[in-house]
């Protein structure tokens, strides 16, 4: 046979060769479910990735609101402590009213109005910070308005000394009951020695009492 004949049946039979091996190539992927089992592999692990993906969102969510109470458990701590704080500090005033009132003396002074209790200690500065209650025992009493006189005494530099109010005698006006106290600035080098409290209606003194220091 001619050689260009040769050559032609030469291709044509390596053509059907190479189309029989890939047919007998993928009939046997085919058969040994090669390909379908990839398939379904894929679709496992991109179902796997949605799930995944899913609990991550639900994770983070959770997270989130964590943090939210948290941020709210914290405020609400903060306030609370402010609030805390706030009773202390009433508590303690109310303590101290407690324990003035609990300091009162029997009445002293001419009947329907008393000086039930004064109180008088000298702090830093130096300063005398004292306390006064005065009283009408009647419930229908009249409303009551004089004057309160405080005068300190005692010694300024080895001598005899005393210090009344500045400006003198305040006014005092009350119906039941008044609380009155006040802060007195003091000379240096002066020793308190008796401080006396003293109630004026007009020219008459309406109640009068001293405490020692």
């Amino acid at each position: 046979m001619p050689w260009p004949l040769r050559w032609a049946g030469v291709a044509i039979v390596l053509g059907f060769c190479a189309a029989i091996s890939l047919w007998a190539f993928e009939f046997g992927k085919s058969i040994a479910g090669l390909e379908t089992g990839a398939r379904e592999e894929l679709q496992r692990l991109r179902g796997d990735a949605a799930k995944l993906r899913e609990e991550r969102d639900k994770a983070q969510s959770v997270l989130n609101t964590s943090q939210s109470l948290i941020t709210a458990e914290k405020t609400t701590q903060e306030r609370l402590t402010a609030q805390i704080r706030t009773l202390e500090l009433e508590n303690r005033a109310l303590r101290d009213d407690l324990g003035f009132f609990e300091r009162l003396l029997p009445s002293t002074g001419a009947e329907g109005l008393a000086i039930r209790g004064l109180h008088a200690e000298v702090v830093g500065g130096p300063q005398l910070k004292w306390q006064i209650l005065v009283m009408q025992p009647s419930k229908n009493a009249a409303e009551f308005r004089g004057r309160l006189d405080i005068t300190v005494s005692g010694l300024l530099n080895g001598k005899p000394w005393t210090m009344e109010l500045p400006g003198g005698a305040q006014p005092l006006q009350f119906r039941q009951y008044r609380r009155i106290e006040g802060l007195l600035v003091l000379p240096d080098q002066a020793v308190v020695k008796n401080v006396s409290a003293r109630v004026m209606e007009g020219a008459a003194t309406r109640a009068v009492q001293s405490v020692k220091l």
